[in-house]
């Protein structure tokens, strides 16, 4: 059996062998460690703790030179660089608070810090000696900061209200300069102290007491440590540090791997600058992020893992934090390849951007298939099949919990049934219940987009100039989705939210229409479009047919006919993208909400219009 033993130690080093570390760089920063934020006012708060003693937390740290956890370091701001010298150990929590006493109490520089408000200042930092040991005192008044010219300034800058600029005004005023306190230049200020005052006895008793009292507990602070040994893995490393980072910022999985490619000359950050600036310029890929990158390239590195050796595949937080240099290299180039043919699938669908695409983390998946099928994916029957498995997935919504699962399932079920085997289990699993068509409201949803992308499919002609919606787009004019029976209207007529503001009356139009539309009943608002813009009955009849809707009973204001007739023109729609049935079309539950079946072509939309579309 083996011997089970700690991951960490704990132990108890002084701040003055902390700070000296820090500065000589054997304690360092993992290079994932964001930035040091703190402002003046903590950096003040903190100094007036350990003057008094008072605990600051615990600082957690990492044995640097174990392969499981190997990150690129970096000095603690402030500190020499060393030239690439290794460190003992990392921190993982506690920069801030190292960061600042470093900076403030041994770095012998002013701090570049802000104010509250966020303004970038300089600061040096002092202890009234007077101050600090009364007892009525507030401790924090006591630590004093200024600027690089030791002054503080008032009335617009023009009135000196304190200055210690020379030694003879510190030694006057009884300000002691904290960037001594860990020097060589200690003892000599403690002397000029004394001489200055020519060897006054209260001032050498002031002084022996501010020693004894204030100076005593920063040389004697002890921080409490947590030391995680070399063996730690970067699983339990990522995890350790969401766990205890104060800043309350969670470390991205990008971070972490930014650091751990870093360590072998690779520059992750910038690798993706120059990939996500190509990304950009197709509109469906905006929303990619870093994160959805790594995760493609993980699941195409471990699907073809799974191909030569039979392992299973996966793509979770700790298979990216698996992922080597060299995978990553071999795999980056045919993921953005993916990408790009994924961007062509999803506008062919008429998903034209990030905006309207349903699921983001659905390209994970389709990007790493594409990579996978290669020129494959210029068959149209390939495109087809991948086309019908993304419109499962969507209206299905199968994408929005947890996905690492269903991401495996996804890109092994996929290539196979191209290559001739079984439906993918998304395929499948999809189903859409009908009544969910009425509780599809906004656009957050999924299967909303989806169902905006599908009427745009059937080319949704807009009301007045009779162009796609595509086209409409492409021209870049305002594209809207508005209610069909207009929101005033139906409040007027005391028609129920649930069905006036769901999907099944809601139709991609322009601004301009909207405009016209107003608040008319249909049947008013289309006699104005025919008046108006001298639109014939007959064409205009083929255009609302366009957006899957019976002329004959918007011309009736007929909502109810309307909202039965239009969710069997939708469910329609939808077993076209998904190749399948939608089961319940005729259950008790949608005659009871519909007040009829919304059985398949049951739609009062002729066979002219249907074909106009």
């Amino acid at each position: 059996m083996s011997t089970i033993s700690n991951t960490f130690r704990t132990g108890e080093p002084g701040l003055t062998e902390l700070l000296n570390q820090v500065h000589a760089g054997d304690l360092q920063l993992p290079d994932f460690q964001r930035g040091w934020v703190w402002d003046d006012d903590h950096i003040r708060s903190l100094i007036a703790s350990i003057s008094r003693s008072y605990p600051i937390g615990s600082v957690m740290l990492l044995e640097a030179g174990g392969d499981g956890a190997r990150f690129k370091p970096r000095a603690v701001q402030g500190a020499p660089e060393h030239n690439g010298k290794k460190p003992g150990m990392l921190i993982l929590d506690g920069q801030q608070r190292m960061t600042s006493l470093y900076l403030a109490l041994r770095s012998g520089q002013p701090v570049p810090t802000t104010t509250e408000k966020g303004k970038d200042i300089d600061r040096v930092y002092y202890l009234d000696i007077a101050m600090c040991l009364d007892p009525e005192a507030d401790r924090e008044d006591a630590v004093v900061s200024l600027g690089p010219n030791r002054m503080r300034l008032v009335d617009f800058n023009r009135t000196v209200e304190l200055d210690v600029s020379s030694a003879e005004r510190e030694y006057e005023l009884g300000y002691f300069p904290l960037a001594t306190l860990f020097s060589d230049g200690y003892y000599d200020w403690c002397q000029g102290y004394r001489a200055h005052h020519g060897y006054d006895k209260q001032k050498l008793t002031l002084l022996d007491a501010f020693e004894r009292e204030v100076i005593q507990r920063f040389r004697a602070y002890r921080v409490p440590t947590i030391e995680l040994t070399r063996e730690t893995g970067k699983e339990a490393v990522c995890q350790v540090f969401e766990k205890v980072n104060t800043g309350g910022v969670a470390l991205t999985v990008f971070e972490l791997m930014t650091a751990t490619f870093a360590a072998d000359e690779f520059d992750l950050r910038q690798d993706w600058k120059g990939r996500s600036a190509r990304l950009q310029e197709k509109e469906v890929l905006q929303s990619v992020e870093a994160t959805d990158f790594l995760q493609a390239v993980t699941l195409l590195a471990s699907y073809k893992r799974h191909r030569a050796e039979g392992t299973g595949v996966s793509c979770k937080r700790k298979d990216i934090l698996n992922l080597s240099l060299a995978q990553y290299r071999q795999n980056a180039d045919l993921i953005e390849r993916g990408l790009f043919e994924a961007a062509r699938l999803l506008v062919r669908e008429k998903v034209f951007d990030s905006a309207n695409l349903p699921y983001r983390t659905q390209i994970v998946p389709l990007a790493a298939a594409c990579a996978v099928l290669g020129d494959r994916f210029e068959s149209d029957a390939v495109k087809q099949k991948l086309a019908r498995w993304y419109w499962c997935g969507v209206f299905g919504e199968l994408y929005g919990g947890t996905t690492e699962t269903r991401f495996a399932n996804d890109i092994v079920d996929v290539v196979a049934w191209i290559e001739g085997g079984a439906d993918p289990r998304t395929v499948r699993d999809a189903n859409l219940a009908p009544t969910r068509l009425l509780t599809l409201q906004t656009r957050q949803s999924a299967a909303y987009k989806g169902m905006m992308a599908l009427l745009m499919q059937t080319g949704s002609n807009d009301f007045i100039n009779g162009d796609s919606i595509e086209l409409t787009t492409f021209f870049d004019q305002a594209v809207e989705i508005h209610h069909v029976f207009p929101r005033a209207h139906c409040e007027k007529q005391g028609y129920p939210r649930q069905r006036w503001n769901s999907v099944i009356n809601k139709a991609p139009i322009t601004a301009r229409t909207n405009r016209l539309i107003g608040g008319n009943a249909p049947s008013r608002y289309l006699a104005t479009i025919e008046k108006s813009h001298g639109v014939a009955p007959e064409r205009l009849d083929e255009i609302v047919a366009t957006h899957r809707i019976a002329p004959s009973l918007l011309r009736a204001d007929d909502f109810d006919a309307f909202i039965r007739d239009r969710a069997c023109q939708l469910l329609d729609l939808v077993e076209k993208a998904i190749g399948k049935a939608v089961a319940g079309r005729d259950s008790e539950e949608v005659v009871e909400q519909f007040g009829g079946p919304l059985t398949a072509g049951n739609g009062t939309i002729t066979g002219a219009q249907d074909a106009a579309t």
